[in-house]
């Protein structure tokens, strides 16, 4: 390991904006089975897919259909 590092030509990651963040969710287990039986059909991981689902509700100012009783 060395004394000094140089960072004066280093640059930022591009790539910071979209890193995850790790949160805790309850969700049905009806919910994550569809969600792992859809994510194995695609071939991805379940958590990503879900992601993806949240994120192109997020973009297309999608709002959630609830009727309390």
């Amino acid at each position: 390991m060395r004394d000094k590092y140089n960072f004066s030509k280093s640059v930022k990651n591009p790539y910071a904006k979209r890193l995850k963040k790790q949160i805790t969710i309850r969700l049905d287990e009806d919910t994550i089975s569809y969600f792992k039986l859809l994510a194995e059909e695609k071939g991805i991981p379940y958590q990503s897919l879900i992601n993806l689902y949240l994120r192109d509700c997020a973009k297309t100012n999608r709002k959630p259909k609830v009727k309390w009783a």
